[in-house]
């Protein structure tokens, strides 16, 4: 009897353990089964059979004009990316803390089966920054992505100065007219009329460079 009491125990110990040692803050990360990635919107947002929109937890890529909006540099090329990345592959979402942002979005890391993590992608090779506010499990992992970018001038940092990084700021409500804090290239001031990412005005797909489709459904943040 006394066997079975320790034995019990050691099993309800191994299931109550976080699967992940986290810092000061921090809270455990919750993996799911594997999902299939439907859709790929922009560089952090996707649509995941059986649970709907994600957005990618501790980042933010460029944003995609919507309307009158201009499309910041890097932003379609970080949606062809993601959608080479994740787009019709089953993956795994790591989740922690808050799982819904106020968009009703899930919050999360997209893994691969082979491990790869599509956030640190993304930002070491400058097609996202890291916004996280909050400790996040893999914030450091993501921190030292971006130091990397930046001192190989990977995607949005490579005009941008490496010692001033632009900094990111939201649209206010006051402004007029959206103007994008994204690090510039000469490119930005072309027209995007005859890109060959357009979007249709009356479908809202758009067609990406690597062909896939892409819904703009997009909740304007």
């Amino acid at each position: 009897m006394k066997f079975l009491l320790v034995t019990a125990s050691l099993v309800l110990a191994t299931i109550s353990t976080p699967s992940r040692h986290v810092g000061l803050g921090a809270t455990a990360l919750r993996r799911s089964d594997p999902v299939l990635v439907k859709a790929v919107f922009d560089g952090d947002t996707i649509d995941v059979a059986a649970i709907g929109r994600v957005r990618l937890l501790g980042i933010d890529a460029p944003e995609i004009g919507r309307g009158f909006d201009t499309t910041a540099p890097f932003a379609r090329a970080a949606r062809d990316r993601l959608a080479d990345l994740v787009l019709h592959r089953w993956v795994r979402l790591e989740t922690e803390g808050d799982q819904l942002d106020a968009y009703n979005r899930h919050l999360a890391y997209v893994l691969r089966e082979d491990g790869v993590c599509a956030n640190t992608v993304l930002v070491r090779e400058g097609l996202a920054r890291v916004t996280a506010r909050t400790p996040l499990v893999r914030l450091d992992e993501l921190k030292r992505a971006e130091a990397e970018a930046r001192a190989s001038r990977k995607g949005m940092w490579s005009t941008a100065p490496p010692d001033k990084p632009t900094g990111y700021t939201r649209r206010s409500p006051s402004s007029k007219k959206r103007r994008s804090s994204w690090p510039q290239s000469l490119s930005s001031t072309r027209p995007h009329a005859r890109s060959a990412s357009a979007t249709n005005s009356i479908t809202g797909s758009t067609t990406g460079r690597s062909g896939f489709s892409f819904s703009s459904l997009r909740q304007v943040r």
